[in-house]
């Protein structure tokens, strides 16, 4: 009989080979890009955006919201006047909370617990103003002080068990939110509850205490945020401690043994992350709210994350984003009004988002062609 020879198929110069299994079928073969310009890059992203945005449109269609609506409400969130107050007011505490997801993620450190912090960044703010510290015309600063560091003190806790324990600070994180949510609750449903009408809310700030209004738009929230988010692409993109922080991201163990300091690196991206998502407790607080109420910090974790995936990490990309995802909460709550839309589902739109832009960094970094 004739010797057989088993006939392999034949391999790709890069990357790894995947063979349809069939009759007449061709093999897909899988290679790793090794560069893209940076303009397909834009594209192929801008591409996955709008995929995502397209079946969450469906997904409302069949919820009950008719086509044209969709267009007027996105159209009124831009063109409307009282529509788009809503998004620069709703911006500022997105563009803190995505720089501050961003620039732990730079040092690898998986900040989930940014409702935690915010939550936390309110309560000192208040604490504040309810016991009058200091004289009232530095009582702002001074709430917004308050708030950092009990932001920082709040992320110190997984960072701690994470460098000294090892505890991944994807669960500690997540779970140290309830401890701060229901804190929160015993406070407001407790002492902290307002004597005047008796609901879970504190007393109403005094105006020394308020983010002043600036113009008919906005207020200081703000440009608070966009100058916190310069001072945090200057230190990711020109300053010593940003080169030291992409080594960091790049190889942690490498970067040690060159000499980078990774601890010092680590701590202070995660206090600054913490900070920065306790200062937005307190732009909602102080800014919008005039008063802590109990659910104030709800949805921005999940929105965080995902301004700083989409975003890939830098902070201008990120006020971009975050005044995009503004614009998505201000059209998500037209239509929990007018069409009984619950707020789940504005934040599975968000989640379909991260999917399609998740699909997009594979096409990104892959490449699949046909071979007979």
């Amino acid at each position: 009989m004739p010797e057989r020879k088993a006939v392999l198929p034949p391999l790709a110069h890069s990357g790894a080979q995947v063979v349809s299994r069939g009759w007449a079928l061709s093999h897909f073969v899988l290679e790793v890009r090794l560069d893209m310009p940076a303009w397909k890059q834009v594209l192929i992203l801008g591409g996955s955006i709008v995929t995502g945005l397209l079946i969450s449109a469906i997904i409302l269609m069949v919820a009950g919201v008719p086509a044209a609506e969709l267009v007027n409400e996105s159209a009124d969130t831009i063109f409307d006047r009282q529509s788009f107050h809503a998004v620069l007011i709703q911006a500022a505490p997105l563009i803190l909370v995505g720089i501050a997801a961003s620039i732990s993620f730079r040092a690898r450190f998986w900040n989930l617990g940014l409702e935690g912090q915010m939550v936390w960044g309110g309560i000192a703010a208040t604490a504040v103003s309810i016991y009058h510290v200091g004289p009232e015309v530095l009582r702002l600063p001074m709430m917004a002080l308050a708030a950092m560091w009990a932001g920082m003190a709040w992320v110190a806790i997984p960072a701690f068990l994470r460098l000294k324990f090892s505890v991944n600070e994807i669960i500690s994180t997540l779970l140290l939110n309830y401890v701060a949510t229901y804190f929160l609750y015993d406070l407001l449903y407790g002492s902290w509850k307002d004597a005047t009408d008796a609901y879970p809310h504190s007393a109403q700030y005094s105006n020394a205490e308020r983010l002043p209004d600036i113009g008919s738009f906005f207020n200081a929230a703000l440009p608070m945020a966009l100058v916190f988010m310069l001072i945090v692409w200057w230190l990711t993109e020109f300053s010593r401690f940003g080169f030291y922080l992409k080594f960091v991201y790049a190889n942690a163990t490498m970067a040690r043994l060159v000499g980078v300091p990774v601890l010092a690196v680590v701590v202070a991206a995660v206090m600054i992350s913490g900070a920065l998502a306790a200062l937005a407790g307190f732009a909602i607080s102080s800014g919008s709210a005039g008063r802590l109420t109990q659910g104030f910090f709800e949805g921005y974790g999940f929105s965080g994350v995902l301004i700083a995936f989409l975003a890939r990490n830098n902070p201008i990309f990120a006020a971009v984003v975050a005044f995009l995802i503004a614009m998505l909460f201000v059209t998500g709550q037209s239509f929990q009004i007018f069409y009984q839309i619950p707020f789940a589902m504005v934040q599975m739109i968000q989640a379909i988002i991260v999917m399609c832009v998740a699909a997009s960094e594979f096409f990104i970094r892959h490449r699949v062609h046909f071979q007979r």
